[in-house]
């Protein structure tokens, strides 16, 4: 990482946006933070998907027609290691071997994002259709706006008609219960979630105007069965 390299976070941001991806806010990380794989490394500035926003520049690249596996992964690590290279900065990614990095702990300190009663962080805009790609870490320090103290849509929802809506009832107080959404998705009743998306994801209100269209929904279907398994092995995440 060039440590010289100080670019402001409009041009971080306008350079993620140029390659078709969308910027998921910044924070400065506390000092005890940056040490291991972090040293050195001053300002965090996520990168994502929103609605289309992100899913149109993969849906055009070489990894999602070649044929091999992961292509989304592939896809992210391409654009996001080229911004990065640019930039001066270190790429980071929420999968891949270890270290894991906290992406969800990140995202509620660099937007406006809460948890929701189906797992997946809601943001007051965008509602359950966005999703971390990756970060870019920068040795400098930036001048990062405040995130903004919004309250949880999710608290003022009296219905809470994502809970409902699962064919599966695979969302319960005791929490996501990842083999019956996998058997409900392995079976014929689960066309419709493996065609358009999760059921329970669709039915929020929140950011409905940002909704995954048919190919992308299929897309994260399909890779979230082959993320889990369909015997239904793997950790309790809903899908992408």
């Amino acid at each position: 990482m060039a440590s010289e390299a100080r670019p402001s976070l409009d041009a971080v941001d306008a350079a993620i946006e140029a390659a078709g991806l969308a910027p998921r806010g910044a924070f400065a990380l506390d000092a005890a933070e940056a040490a291991g794989a972090l040293a050195g490394v001053r300002t965090i500035v996520l990168v994502g998907v929103v609605g289309g926003r992100g899913w149109d520049a993969f849906a055009a690249s070489p990894e999602a027609r070649d044929g091999l596996d992961d292509p989304l992964d592939r896809f992210s690590r391409r654009a996001i290691g080229g911004l990065a290279a640019a930039l001066g900065a270190v790429a980071l990614y929420p999968f891949g071997d270890p270290p894991h990095w906290p992406f969800q702990r990140w995202a509620l300190r660099a937007e406006p994002v809460h948890p929701s009663p189906v797992g997946l962080l809601i943001h007051p805009t965008y509602g359950l259709w966005h999703s971390f790609r990756g970060a870019l870490g920068f040795s400098g320090a930036m001048d990062l706006p405040k995130v903004g103290s919004r309250p949880s849509p999710c608290l003022a929802c009296i219905e809470k008609p994502c809970l409902g809506a699962c064919p599966a009832g695979a969302f319960a107080a005791a929490g996501y219960d990842v083999p019956a959404c996998l058997r409900h998705l392995g079976a014929p009743a689960g066309t419709d979630c493996m065609e358009r998306g999760c059921l329970a994801r669709r039915a929020c209100p929140v950011g409905a105007d940002h909704a995954q269209g048919p190919a992308q929904a299929s897309f994260a279907m399909r890779a979230f069965l082959r993320a889990h398994g369909e015997a239904g092995q793997g950790a309790a995440a809903t899908p992408d």
